[in-house]
């Protein structure tokens, strides 16, 4: 019975070993299969912290680039109002010049009416210069210039008769 009593200490010492060593070994297992699965988040990481890093550049890049393009447009649209400004200007300041000729042509056209319907004084003084001219045989210049004197009195007296 000694013998069956430490059999049976014995076989449970042995089942309580045996026991333990698969549990130690199962955690050898364990332990293995963690660290290789550390090994694997670590080159993960890695991977995607160096994938960050080339995205970031990548951006980065692209941010300069569409920033670059934003300060040109800027830039064109600074020139294309200052442009706009400047032709409305000029526009303008013309208006003004027309307008100030258009008064002072007003102006003159009623002067040379009035000297027109008061006598015919212009008519008569040129008619009396080219009969000196022609009488003295003015030289070409002269003639041209009476011509051009007659011309002027009759597109007056047409721009009077039209207005």
């Amino acid at each position: 019975m000694v013998g069956t009593n430490s059999e049976g200490l014995c076989g449970g010492n042995n089942s309580e070993l045996k026991l333990w060593r698969e549990e130690r070994d199962q955690s050898r297992v364990d332990n293995l299969i963690l660290k290789d699965e550390l090994k694997v988040c670590l080159r993960s990481k890695r991977s995607l912290s160096q994938r960050l890093c080339e995205t970031e550049t990548n951006m980065l890049a692209i941010i300069s680039k569409y920033q670059e393009e934003l300060n040109l447009a800027t830039a064109h649209e600074h020139n294309v109002a200052d442009e706009y400004a400047r032709v409305y200007a000029e526009k303008e300041a013309r208006g003004r010049v027309i307008d100030s000729l258009h008064q002072e042509a007003t102006i003159w056209m009623d002067r040379f009416a009035l000297t027109m319907n008061r006598s015919q004084e212009l008519p008569r003084l040129l008619a009396k210069a080219k009969a000196m001219a022609e009488t003295y045989s003015a030289p070409e210049e002269i003639h041209i210039l009476l011509s051009y004197c007659q011309h002027m009195i009759d597109l007056m007296a047409h721009i009077i008769r039209n207005r």
